[in-house]
């Protein structure tokens, strides 16, 4: 059963972890140099690939005893939280123009950069939690894949702009702000069990 309440909440903690993320400097830097549909194509087959992933990893999860669960995930939304709060920005990675601007040759330089790039990444695991925190794999899912499509499109079509009024700073500790309240969360279900 589809939850559109989860979808939401999951869609906004994924979308404000990502945006600060590598993601959109790449997006960025590929929507610039290349047609935009064909990377965002690329992009978005990556994305859902991550989300199969972190959904399974998540469902595995809910496996386990709830007090567990809970604990573990207000664990890793604690570090997740200080991940955003003290990593040092990214370099913007290098990437190899292909040898035409064919769709096949970009959606495949966009879906092989992303796969690497974000494989294990902050927000693969956050959604593999929230699949696990809220057993709704269908609703999370397609929250976290949302979430991830919005943040390569707004890098690809307009990351530049968005980031001359919204500092990245303050993104940042508005999704780490979330994951602490996320966190405590857990935690509390976790100890009143």
């Amino acid at each position: 059963m589809f939850s559109l309440t989860v979808a939401a909440v999951v869609f906004g903690v994924v979308f404000l972890a990502e945006l600060p993320d590598k993601t959109a400097l790449a997006g960025l830097m590929l929507g610039t140099r290349y047609r935009a549909s064909y990377v965002f194509a690329g992009v978005a087959a990556a994305f859902l690939v991550h989300v199969a992933l972190a959904i399974a990893a998540g469902s595995v999860l809910t496996l386990l005893p709830h007090r567990w669960v809970q604990g573990v995930v207000g664990v890793l939304f604690l570090a997740g939280a200080a991940v955003l709060l003290f990593r040092k920005g990214d370099d913007e990675e290098e990437v190899k123009k292909p040898a035409d601007q064919s769709f096949w040759k970009v959606s495949g330089a966009g879906f092989m950069m992303i796969l690497v790039a974000e494989f294990g990444d902050l927000t693969q695991i956050m959604t593999a939690n929230l699949a696990a925190r809220y057993d709704d794999p269908l609703s999370v899912g397609v929250g976290a894949v949302l979430a991830l499509w919005a943040v390569a499109g707004l890098g690809i079509l307009g990351g530049r702009t968005l980031m001359k009024y919204v500092p990245l700073t303050l993104i940042t500790k508005i999704a780490a702000g979330v994951m602490l309240v996320l966190a405590g969360f857990s935690l509390y279900e976790a100890i009143a069990g």
